[in-house]
């Protein structure tokens, strides 16, 4: 999958595709809302069991629960990773009120082993509409990520182009 600012395009098809409120950029930061420049992988993922169906892809995805966290402290030793409740440093909810989680893909983007400030969190996920900006994530329309993750390979990868 090719992304840029302008859309992505996969499998021969061009989806419309929401990135950070802070562009796409090469030199990545905790908290600048930049979607970062280069080749990810999905790893894994989550989903809302309650809301939706286990997502078809060949990755690993869990159902997602209340106490389900993903900690965002660059200080922390568990820095972009996944934490449970409780949990004391900086974190996000998995589990969100809105759908923006109810299904979402962890990339390998500064994971498994996390440089801290280089950003976390950075997710394919649900988006709340056309061109709404993200956090840094890259997101899509939710039946349009079915479609994407449905014919994902274990070789596929995303390139986020500046």
């Amino acid at each position: 999958m090719v992304v840029t600012r302008w859309g992505a395009r996969f499998a021969g098809r061009h989806f419309p595709v929401a990135i950070g409120r802070g562009g796409i950029t090469r030199d990545k930061r905790e908290g600048d809302g930049a979607t970062p420049a280069g080749t990810w992988r999905l790893m894994g993922g989550g989903y809302r069991a309650d809301r939706v169906m286990r997502p078809p892809a060949p990755i690993d995805f869990r159902a997602i629960g209340p106490h389900d966290l993903w900690c965002d402290a660059p200080d922390d030793t568990r820095y972009n990773h996944a934490v449970r409740v409780p949990y004391s440093a900086s974190h996000e909810r998995l589990r969100r009120a809105d759908p923006l989680y109810d299904m979402f893909i962890v990339t390998d983007w500064n994971w498994p082993e996390a440089s801290p400030g280089k950003g976390s969190a950075i997710f394919v996920h649900c988006w709340r509409g056309p061109r709404k900006p993200t956090a840094g994530c890259l997101a899509f329309r939710p039946d349009h990520l079915r479609w994407i993750l449905a014919r994902w390979t274990p070789r596929s990868r995303i390139l986020v182009k500046p």
